[in-house]
C-alpha cells in the first residue's frame, strides 16, 4: 500500500472525500483520463478534383547533400497539430469540453511530391499594406523552391492582383533577392483592390502558372479562397496557398502573424518617446496611435513591455471621456499624481464615439474596409478642449505620436525572420506535395496546414476577460470603464 501524505490520511480518518484536485490526481497516477475523438480538419489536394493525378516521384530532399531524412523526417497525413493543447479535466479524468477537439495537418515535408521541378511556374504575390517581413517571406519562397525543390521557374507579380493581368511578371532567382530581407516594404510592390477573379484566373492559366503563393491580410485571403475555387472549377493542375500577412495580429486560429513581434518592439519605442515628452513638461500627456483596426494586439503587448503606459484603450472594449469614471477624470488624477500621463490606443478605438458625417459613413477604401477617422487626432483636439474649459490658466501638452508608417516599413527583426522562413518553406512543401487551398501557419509552436477558407472568416480579437487583459490593466491602474459606465447609470 502506497504511504499517504497527511492531509490523506486526516481525510480518510475523518471519512471525508479528498478534494476534486486530489481525486483528479488519483486519476491522473491511475491513467484513467480519456481524450475526447479528435476531429481533423480535412485539407484539399490537387487528387480531390483531378481523378488522374499520379506523384511527380520521390522528394529530392533525399539528394539534397545539406538534408539526411532519416526516420520521422518527412511528414504524413498522421502528424497532425492539434488547435487546443491547453483544457480542463473533470473528476472523473476526461476533458470537459470536446467541442475544442480539432486538428490540423503537420506542416513539412512529404516523401511523396506531385509536381516535377522541371515544369513548375511558381508566383508570388503581395497584397494590401505595408508589414514588417515581407520582402524575408519573398525571398525564402525564392530561395527554397531554388535550393530544396530545384525549381527554376519562379516569377514575382508586381502590384498585388491588379499585377496579373495587368504587368508582366518579372522572373525571380535567389542571386536578385540575396539582400530583400533587410529592406522593408515589399521589392514587389503592392497595392489595394484590383481583384477581379476572372482576370487573374485568366492570366495564371495564360502564363503557365502552377503554383501561385498569394502574402496578404484578411481582404487578400479572402480573395484567395476565390481563386483557389474558380481554379477548382477549372480542374486546373494550379496549388494555391496563402501567406497571412497582418502587422495587427488579426488573423485568426494561427498563433501569431509574420511582423507582429517587430510592431510591438517599434511600437514600445515610441512609447519610449511618448513618456519622455510628458515627462518633460509640466502637465504633459503622451498620446500614442497604434495599428489595430479591429483588435488591439500590438497595443496591449507594447503596454506589456513598456510599463509606462497609464491607460491602453484598444477595440474590444469601450470607453468613454465625461463624467465619473470617465477618461478624463482618470487623467485628472494621473496629472496630479505623477505630473504626467501616456495614453495608448489602438486606432480602431473609440470610433463610435468620432462625430462622422454621412458621407464619412459610407466611406470605404479599395480593400472594401470601412474608413476609420483618426481617433488619436481626435483624442488629442477632445483633451486641449476639456484642460482649457476646467483648467483655463494652468500649463497644459498634449504630445501626439503616431508611427504608423514608421512600424510599417522597418524590415523584420531576427524573430520574425526566423518564422517567415519557416512559414515560407512550410508553404513550398505544402504545395509539392499536392495540397492547395491553405494556409500555413504555427498552432501552438507547430506550423500546420489550415483551410484558406477557415482563416479568412476567423479573426482574433483580444479576450478582455483572458488573464492578459488584466495583467494589462493592473499595469495601467486605469479603470474597467464598461464597469464604471454602468455604475454611473
Amino acid at each position: 500500500m502506497a504511504n499517504l501524505s497527511q492531509p490523506e490520511a486526516t481525510n480518510l480518518a475523518a471519512g471525508r472525500n479528498p478534494p476534486p484536485e486530489q481525486q483528479l490526481h488519483d486519476h491522473l497516477d491511475d491513467h484513467a483520463f480519456s481524450f475526447s475523438p479528435i476531429t481533423l480538419k480535412k485539407l484539399p489536394h490537387l487528387s480531390d478534383y483531378l481523378q488522374d493525378l499520379q506523384p511527380a516521384g520521390s522528394n529530392p530532399l533525399d539528394h539534397n547533400p545539406f538534408f539526411h531524412p532519416s526516420d520521422g523526417f518527412y511528414v504524413n497525413t498522421s502528424d497532425v497539430v492539434l488547435r487546443q493543447v491547453a483544457c480542463r479535466l473533470s473528476p472523473s479524468g476526461t476533458i470537459a469540453s470536446p467541442s475544442h477537439h480539432l486538428a490540423y495537418i503537420r506542416a513539412g515535408p512529404r516523401k511523396q511530391i506531385f509536381f516535377d521541378h522541371c515544369a513548375t511556374r511558381a508566383a508570388i504575390v503581395t497584397c494590401g499594406g505595408l508589414c514588417p517581413g515581407m520582402n524575408t517571406v519573398i525571398r525564402e519562397l525564392v530561395v527554397g523552391l531554388w535550393d530544396l525543390y530545384g525549381v527554376r521557374q519562379i516569377y514575382g507579380i508586381k502590384a498585388g492582383y491588379r499585377g496579373f493581368y495587368s504587368i508582366q511578371p518579372i522572373e525571380l532567382n535567389p542571386k536578385m533577392v540575396h539582400n530583400w530581407h533587410r529592406r522593408g516594404g515589399t521589392v514587389l510592390e503592392t497595392s489595394r483592390g484590383g481583384f477581379d477573379l476572372t482576370k487573374i484566373v485568366d492570366a495564371i492559366e495564360n502564363h503557365g502558372f502552377n503554383q501561385v503563393y498569394i502574402i496578404g491580410g484578411d481582404g487578400t485571403m479572402r480573395g484567395a479562397v476565390k481563386i483557389f475555387e474558380e481554379v477548382r472549377r477549372r480542374k486546373l493542375k494550379v496549388g494555391v496557398t496563402g501567406i497571412p500577412k497582418t502587422v495587427d495580429n488579426d488573423v485568426g486560429i494561427i498563433d501569431r502573424s509574420f511582423g507582429f513581434q517587430t510592431a510591438v518592439e517599434m511600437a514600445e519605442q515610441a512609447i519610449h518617446a511618448a513618456h519622455v515628452e510628458a515627462e518633460s513638461a509640466v502637465n504633459g500627456i503622451g498620446l500614442l496611435k497604434l495599428m489595430g483596426r479591429s483588435t488591439g494586439h500590438i497595443a496591449l503587448h507594447a503596454t506589456l513591455s513598456s510599463r509606462d503606459v497609464d491607460c491602453c484603450l484598444i477595440p474590444e472594449t469601450e470607453f468613454y471621456l465625461e463624467g465619473k469614471g470617465g477618461l478624463l477624470e482618470f487623467l485628472e488624477q494621473r496629472l496630479k499624481e505623477r505630473g504626467h500621463a501616456v495614453a495608448v490606443v489602438a486606432e480602431g478605438a473609440g470610433q463610435d464615439l468620432i462625430p462622422r458625417t454621412t458621407a464619412q459613413k459610407e466611406e470605404r477604401d479599395e480593400s472594401g474596409n470601412m474608413v476609420f477617422l483618426d481617433v488619436g487626432a481626435w483624442l488629442k483636439t477632445e483633451l486641449k478642449k476639456w484642460w482649457d474649459r476646467e483648467h483655463p490658466h494652468e500649463l497644459f501638452t498634449v504630445k501626439y505620436i503616431d508611427p504608423t508608417y514608421m512600424i510599417r516599413a522597418v524590415p523584420a527583426n531576427a524573430t520574425d525572420n526566423l518564422y517567415c522562413t519557416l512559414v515560407a518553406h512550410s508553404a513550398i512543401h505544402g504545395l509539392m506535395a499536392g495540397y492547395t487551398g491553405f494556409v500555413t501557419g504555427p498552432i501552438n509552436g507547430n506550423n500546420a496546414y489550415i483551410p484558406l477558407a477557415d482563416v479568412a472568416q476567423a479573426k482574433n480579437e483580444v479576450n478582455i476577460k483572458d488573464h492578459k487583459w488584466e495583467w494589462v490593466r493592473s499595469i495601467t491602474n486605469q479603470p474597467d470603464f464598461v464597469k464604471s459606465k454602468q455604475n454611473s447609470v
